[in-house]
């Protein structure tokens, strides 16, 4: 079963079509990775302790229905693909309306990064084995490397 998250759209969330805008799925998507992270005991404080943290290399975001104003939305987030140890991986946020209808589907691939390096790192092993307990979606791929 994948993490949920819910949410209200906010009037700084809309558009000058009075819709949701682009940049708002993307931070909803965010919100709701860093909340199933801090679920599983990766939370904000514990990353500034390690001076890792995590890092985007691609986001792609398809549109499905339009989402307005004060209306209620949903977040599924799913681990999609990751290496065994965690330090890659790609995720799946897909967004619901309250009425059930799918209205985005996010994927964002990544890995962690040790922010005083600025290079890529690997989480310690007993977070990594916190990550790995992330929800995985039907089509996981267990990534080389």
């Amino acid at each position: 079963m994948p993490h949920t998250y819910t949410g209200k759209v906010m009037w700084s969330h809309l558009d000058a079509n009075m819709h949701m805008r682009h940049s708002a799925y993307a931070d909803f998507a965010a919100q709701a990775r860093i909340e199933a992270l801090e679920e599983l005991g990766l939370d904000l404080k514990t990353f500034q302790r390690l001076h890792i943290g995590p890092i985007l290399f691609k986001e792609e975001t398809t549109y499905l229905r339009e989402v307005g104003i004060n209306e209620e939305i949903t977040i599924h987030t799913e681990l999609t693909a990751s290496r065994k140890d965690g330090s890659r991986w790609a995720l799946r946020h897909e967004l619901f309306k309250a009425d059930g209808v799918k209205a985005a589907v996010i994927k964002v691939e990544g890995a962690w990064i040790d922010v005083l390096k600025r290079k890529l790192a690997a989480l310690p092993e007993e977070l990594a084995q916190h990550f790995m307990e992330l929800p995985r979606s039907a089509d996981f791929v267990e990534l080389e490397g």
